[in-house]
């Protein structure tokens, strides 16, 4: 019996030995699982902290690129930039080469750079390591909460259903009980900014395709946003574009591009100080970043001749950096030449847009002896024309608004941008015209509720933080997007600037420089508009800045410049604020007058 009793146990003993075994082992692959399949190693410390009211709060925030995944961006960068020199890595995969085929259209004119190779993004800094902020979930609590309250206080329940950190602001999703209008909550943005400590709030009502409010709360520590991050960018090295803008990160963090060939033109404005010029350089790098001189060619407009010099001698000129008004006015006029001299060219071949003349001649040359092309036919590179400061240059060139306007109608097709910035934006800088014709625009920091509406016909730009901190009107919609725009030092710009140089020299067009519009002589034209001028304002019995535009179409500083010149002349009494002014002379003076300088 008891040897029964021993056997039992011992076979009881080892039943309940396996099964705290089996229970033990259970346990242990269940914290593995959960630790390498549900919160993924690369994942920071950041996103496990889960708040308990925001289980989806960091669903939207970008993980960090592990070691392995860095080197991709470099190796591809590498290859991309391989392709263009003279001896191409036969050994390149199937992705690359295809890749390669659709720059290729441009290689046979590669003749006089032979070895070009796009510049490497480790010539601009690196962004240090991320620091993990410390009590994140802490503070995005208690200004959930302080949101709420303040809310209530003013009457308008509701809560934070989720939270977005980004690297400048921070997005609370408020959801507001059923009954509450939304303009209630727009008006109270100081009162908000008053409750939170902060410095200014802006408040999207309703976010695009939720049922919420973007309550938009500045960050105590800003991060920066550098410009290496997003030429690295795997979206970047694939993008088909030639014009690929690197514009920066959104509120979430994640990078922000967009394609110049697609909006067509941008208009930048912005307060001094605010990141417009910054912003100009991002763009313009990113295309450097991207393009060989035979694919785009830029004509810079610098007025202020301050910004834009450091681009002198680099092979993408078409002419030097202008800083003539007088030039930039021939310039200007020479594009709206060349922009009709392209489209006779298109329509000879058959095509309707630049990038089809460039497939179709490609295609030429390789079904053909490329001996049978007609003189002159080469691919047509992309021409972008940066203007740094439109402001200045209108007060001081005549007639530069016509050829922009022209510009902006009709050269998408043919592969004509253009990029305005300007920190003056007033209505006689930024005309209807103007506004009509640029769809795309972005909006850095400016001083009044007014001038935000001139920009974007929307209020929210007086309330930005400044330092690239800006709102992106998204071409062809009335959809405002906010946008942290990249860093780039002035160091970082000479860095590339002299790798550029040391690949070849430009090549400049100096016919541009030179360049008359034809059948014009630009000082019987002034003589005749003004003689038209005073003959309009003798016979309307007043005078004003107003009238003259209304009925010459000239732009307002010519109109003030006529008026300025009717005044010497005797013509005109003094100013007298928002009054027109008086008519000193009648129309049988004025036809006398004429016919003594006649016979003089």
């Amino acid at each position: 019996m008891s040897t029964f009793l021993l056997g039992y146990l011992k076979v009881f003993g080892s039943i309940t030995v396996l099964i705290t075994g089996l229970i033990i082992a259970g346990l242990l692959l269940n914290t593995y699982l959960f630790r390498h399949l549900l919160l993924p190693s690369d994942t920071p410390v950041i996103q496990e902290l889960q708040l308990e009211r925001f289980p989806e709060i960091f669903s939207a925030q970008k993980k960090p690129v592990s070691p392995k995944t860095k080197a991709k961006p470099k190796a591809a960068s590498t290859h991309f930039r391989k392709k263009f020199t003279k001896n191409t890595n036969k050994k390149s995969t199937s992705k690359a080469k295809s890749r390669a085929d659709k720059a290729g259209q441009h290689e046979a004119s590669e003749s006089s750079l032979h070895g070009y190779e796009l510049p490497s993004p480790t010539l601009l800094n690196k962004a240090p390591a991320e620091k993990l902020r410390a009590g994140l979930k802490q503070n995005l609590l208690n200004n959930s909460k302080i949101l709420e309250e303040k809310l209530l206080d003013f009457g308008i329940e509701g809560q934070v259903v989720g939270v977005l950190p980004g690297p400048v602001i921070t997005r609370y999703e408020f959801q507001p009980a059923p009954g509450v209008k939304v303009s209630r909550i727009v008006n109270l943005s100081d009162d908000l900014a008053l409750g939170m400590k902060a410095v200014s709030i802006r408040i999207e009502a309703p976010v695009p395709g939720k049922d919420v409010v973007g309550i938009e709360v500045p960050n105590e520590t800003r991060e920066t946003v550098y410009l290496r991050d997003l030429v690295e960018s795997e979206h970047f090295l694939k993008h088909e574009s030639r014009l690929a803008l690197a514009i920066g990160k959104d509120i979430g963090g994640h990078p922000y591009f967009a394609d110049l060939g697609k909006m067509p033109h941008l208009l930048i404005a912005g307060a001094t100080g605010s990141g417009k010029s910054v912003c100009l350089n991002t763009l313009i790098c990113s295309i450097l970043f991207h393009a060989t001189p035979q694919e785009v060619r830029f004509i810079m407009v610098d007025p202020k001749m301050l910004e834009l010099g450091v681009y002198d001698n680099i092979p993408h000129l078409l002419i030097p950096v202008v800083k003539d008004p007088q030039k930039a006015s021939n310039a200007l006029k020479w594009a709206t030449e060349e922009m009709t001299r392209r489209y006779s060219v298109l329509a000879q071949k058959g095509v309707r847009n630049i990038a089809q003349y460039n497939d179709a001649l490609q295609d030429f040359r390789k079904h053909q002896h490329p001996g049978d092309l007609k003189p002159g036919e080469e691919p047509l590179p992309y021409i972008v024309i940066i203007v740094d400061e439109l402001a200045d240059l209108m007060m001081v060139a005549s007639g530069v608004e016509k050829p922009i306007t022209r510009l902006a109608q009709m050269a998408r097709a043919v592969g004509i941008h253009l990029i305005l910035a300007t920190q003056r934006p007033s209505v006689d800088v930024i005309t209807g015209v103007i506004k009509a014709n640029f769809p795309a625009r972005i909006s850095f920091r400016v001083s009044s509720k007014v001038d935000s509406r001139t920009i974007l016909d929307s209020n929210g730009a007086e309330l930005l933080l400044g330092d690239g901190d800006m709102l992106f009107l998204l071409p062809g919609t009335s959809r405002i997007r906010r946008l942290h725009g990249s860093f780039l030092s002035e160091k970082e710009i000479k860095r590339l600037t002299t790798y550029l140089k040391k690949l070849g020299k430009p090549h400049y067009d100096q016919a541009v420089l030179h360049y008359t519009a034809k059948n014009e002589n630009s000082k019987d034209d002034d003589e005749l508009t003004y003689r038209r001028a005073v003959q309009l304002v003798v016979k309307q019995g007043e005078a004003s800045v107003s009238l003259l535009r209304r009925s010459l179409k000239i732009g307002h500083s010519k109109a003030a410049r006529l008026i300025d010149m009717m005044e010497g002349d005797g013509i005109v009494g003094s100013f007298k604020g928002s009054r027109p002014r008086d008519i000193l002379i009648t129309a049988d003076q004025l036809d006398e007058r004429y016919r003594h300088v006649e016979n003089e």
